[in-house]
């Protein structure tokens, strides 16, 4: 196994983030396409405009991950890296849940384009696959890191879990879903774990939540439902994580870190399915493509360290 330089994998942490938000770019896109109607016959026009734009912006990520990140650290031959056990893989979830959300997208972009569905779902549905696949063989050309075959993994299984359930059921009855909440360790490693908001939304595992958010009603009778937004969600997290393996005895500063127990966290707890409520409205239609990979906030049960904890509120 290949040593993580502490300070290398708190950046590399970051540049995943930047991943997330190029996921949510997408997400948005996708949304704007909510303004129009899908086409039964192929538009040619939102066809061309579809490809330019998921092209330019896959481009200019590539590009802009090795200028700011890749090319200040030596290459090499192309190897293999095995992460798998580092925090307590709540990257890997992040990983699947990434390339589920940007399959998602891909799969609404080219049904809106008015190709046939085969084609928008086995060409949109991975692009997931295909987009986080490239930076995991740039990875696989660095020195520093290789090509982790757990997040090929991970990744693999979020655009199967999108696609297999367009094949099985021709909807999502079931989603992965992120929540974040801001947690006490950053503080400790700010250089690892974020030291503003927004990097430790992306840094910091211990504030992340990845859930599985089943709707229960679409397995049923749908036109009997009583609430068929209503959904049950099963969250994993973990906490008290101040580096990847293990927890440093000091922080970059050389300060001395306290001594702090890792633990896994996990949460029963509801959530709403925003696609299923009916609206009119082109502007919430909007927002709900947006949104709609964060889990709405709700009681929620959670069970770590052999105790159960209740939480009115759990982000």
């Amino acid at each position: 196994m290949r040593t993580i330089k502490t300070s290398g994998h708190s950046s590399f942490i970051f540049c995943k983030g930047i991943i997330s938000i190029a996921a949510i770019l997408f997400i948005s896109f996708s949304a704007e396409a909510q303004f129009f109607t899908t086409s039964d016959t192929l538009n040619k026009n939102r066809l061309v405009f579809a490809t330019t734009t998921t092209a330019v912006g896959y481009g200019a990520t590539v590009i802009g991950l090795n200028e700011l990140w890749y090319k200040d650290y030596p290459r090499s031959n192309f190897h293999f890296f095995n992460d798998n056990a580092t925090w307590m893989q709540m990257d890997k979830a992040g990983h699947a849940l990434t390339s589920y959300q940007l399959g998602r997208v891909g799969y609404e972009v080219m049904k809106w384009t008015g190709v046939n569905d085969k084609s928008a779902l086995w060409i949109g549905g991975n692009l997931g696959l295909f987009f986080l696949t490239t930076v995991e063989i740039m990875d696989g050309y660095s020195d520093e890191w290789g090509f982790s075959t757990g997040d090929a993994l991970a990744n693999l299984s979020g655009t199967g879990f999108f696609i297999g359930q367009q094949l099985l059921w021709n909807e999502q009855r079931m989603s992965l879903k992120f929540s974040y909440s801001p947690s006490d360790y950053a503080q400790y490693r700010p250089e690892t774990l974020g030291s503003t908001g927004l990097e430790s939304v992306l840094k910091d595992y211990n504030g992340q939540t990845m859930w599985l958010s089943v709707n229960p009603s679409s397995f049923g009778h749908k036109e009997k439902a009583f609430l068929p937004w209503l959904n049950f969600a099963l969250g994993y997290g973990a906490n008290g994580m101040l580096g990847g393996d293990c927890n440093p005895p000091f922080n970059q500063a050389g300060d001395a870190l306290p001594e702090i127990e890792r633990f896994r966290q996990y949460y029963l707890s509801l959530d709403i399915d925003l696609s299923r409520i009916k609206t009119e409205s082109h502007f919430l239609k909007t927002v709900f493509s947006v949104v709609g990979f964060i889990k709405i906030p709700a009681p929620a049960l959670e069970f770590s360290e052999g105790d159960v904890k209740w939480h009115w509120i759990a982000f």
